[in-house]
């Protein structure tokens, strides 16, 4: 007999049907087409002993599994669920309705126990999309595909369950159904640090707050001890709250990365990444023989922070400036073409020499003639041009430190940011793929970003008198707007502009060179 039980499998990190065509009839052989990889091929064993474990004699016939569409290969244990219900469907153990409207998946183990797979979200989503009704996922997945709406979620811990969920309505397993908008208010403002654990450094803070108001990249100089990874890692505390459409986008890169803890929801914080500077470039960007996200995909809608920005070796540090300008990865190898999003903010931070203490307000730099030069010259022009907003950062003074006065809250920061931010989605909300200030282009800031005649005459006097480069216009007026959204202006004035040359410290010529 023939039956026809759906799956889904993974391309990027979105989801396509696939249909699992089965056959049983005499004969005494067991093949598996539709260019299947080995995990797929080596399911046999897994299925035989997993369906006698169940109390069910595996049928010793000619079983043909067709993995329909034929010419996308199949990878993973994910099939061994939906394979080993399609046999005993064809064998007639389930009645032929009972699949109809139904997406199945799960890895099988010898015991017939279901095991997690990676994934789950986008192939429940995949599901709605497709109209089926009926989904039964791992346990441990469940909480995972229970956030997509119009689709009855079951977690099964056994084979045995499955096969109930499927013929016995009375089987005692009911689907699971979260309340997403309680599980985002449940965790707002939830965060493990907060600015107002830091003393000290109110310029970098503000810097901060307008790197997040405006999504600007941001670059933290100063010497070790300063401060610079621990304010980085309170940044994801200012910045605006998830949205459901990037909550659920999010949590699909991470779903299929694998990187989702058993019994996990929808993400509803943004992503914080901190790679080790010995990553490579597939671990950078994705891809592989697996092909499988990278650390700039799972920064999306999030943050990518690069502490020891120079010690990354150059090949990472150059493959960083396409994702950034373009907010997408498109990986090409001869087998495969996958994108993956990669809208993130790039945190980085560095000491202003080899020695740490360039410019240090007590400690002498030890470094040899044009070490600093040379240590700078390690980050490329092109990739330091799409950083907006460069900050020297000094340690804190030992008065700021003894201080029992409490800091700013996180949280009434990120009031301002989220203000900011909402004047500017009404200002680009009829450009397409424009969002905040820092993706404006040349003719957005000409329309929106040119400063008034004084500021104007300032910015060309402070570039001259400081030898910036060309490249350091456009960013000024980018971040001197984001700078008058938080001050509730509409147009750039004189002191937006003058704040924002301040974060253009690398850009004046003569840094570096005194040494």
């Amino acid at each position: 007999m023939l039956s026809k039980v759906f799956t889904a499998a993974i391309q990027g990190i979105e989801a396509y049907p696939v249909t699992i065509e089965t056959l049983v009839e005499k004969g005494a052989t067991f093949t598996i087409v539709g260019m299947a990889d080995t995990a797929v091929k080596e399911s046999y064993q897994r299925m035989v002993s997993a369906i006698n474990h169940s109390g069910i004699q595996f049928p010793r016939k000619r079983i043909v599994i067709n993995l329909a569409p034929a010419d996308v290969k199949k990878e993973g244990a994910y099939f061994d669920l939906p394979m080993a219900i399609g046999v005993l469907t064809s064998n007639e153990n389930i009645p032929l309705d009972a699949v109809e409207g139904c997406m199945l998946m799960g890895e099988l183990s010898l015991d017939g126990t279901v095991l997690p797979v990676k994934g789950v979200l986008p192939m429940a989503i995949k599901a709605r999309e497709m109209g089926i009704k009926k989904l039964i996922v791992p346990e441990a997945n469940v909480t995972e595909a229970a956030v997509v709406n119009r689709v009855d979620v079951y977690g099964v811990r056994t084979l045995t369950e499955a096969i109930g969920v499927l013929c016995d309505p009375q089987c005692g397993l009911n689907p699971t159904r979260i309340d997403t908008r309680a599980l985002f208010a449940a965790d707002a403002g939830n965060f493990d640090f907060d600015f107002s654990e830091v003393k000290g450094q109110e310029s970098v803070k503000r810097a901060f707050e307008v790197a997040c108001a405006g999504g600007h990249n941001i670059l933290l100089i100063g010497p070790p001890g300063a401060g610079k990874s621990m304010m980085a890692k309170r940044l994801p505390s200012i910045l605006p709250p998830l949205s459901m459409a990037e909550a659920l986008e999010t949590t699909k890169i991470h779903s299929v990365a694998g990187k989702l803890n058993r019994g996990s929801m929808l993400m509803t914080r943004r992503p914080f990444r901190t790679p080790h500077h010995t990553v490579s470039p597939v671990a950078l960007v994705g891809g592989g023989v697996n092909p499988m996200p990278g650390e700039i995909s799972l920064a999306h809608n999030g943050v990518l922070f690069l502490d020891e920005f120079p010690e990354f070796s150059r090949p990472v540090l150059e493959v960083l400036r396409q994702p950034i300008e373009d907010r997408v990865i498109t990986i090409a190898r001869a087998k495969y073409t996958v994108d993956y999003p990669a809208s993130f903010m790039l945190v980085a931070s560095m000491n202003p020499c080899p020695c740490g203490y360039y410019g240090h307000p007590t400690r002498a730099c030890t470094c040899q003639p044009g070490a600093v030069a040379r240590y700078m010259n390690r980050i490329s022009g092109p990739l330091l041009d799409r950083i907006d907003i460069q900050v020297e950062i000094q340690p804190v003074e030992f008065d700021d430190m003894a201080s029992t006065a409490e800091s700013e809250r996180s949280e009434d920061i990120r009031t301002r940011v989220m203000r900011a931010r909402e004047m500017q989605q009404e200002r680009y909300k009829a450009e397409k793929g424009i969002h905040c200030n820092a993706q404006m282009n040349s003719r957005l800031l000409r329309r929106y970003a040119w400063p008034d005649a004084e500021g104007l005459e300032k910015l060309k006097e402070r570039m001259m008198r400081l030898n910036m480069s060309a490249r350091a216009f456009d960013r000024i007026l980018r971040v001197a707007r984001t700078i008058a959204d938080l001050d509730a202006s509409p147009i750039v004035l004189s002191r937006h502009i003058a704040e924002a040359i301040n974060y253009r410290n690398l850009d004046r010529g003569n840094y570096g060179k005194l040494f």
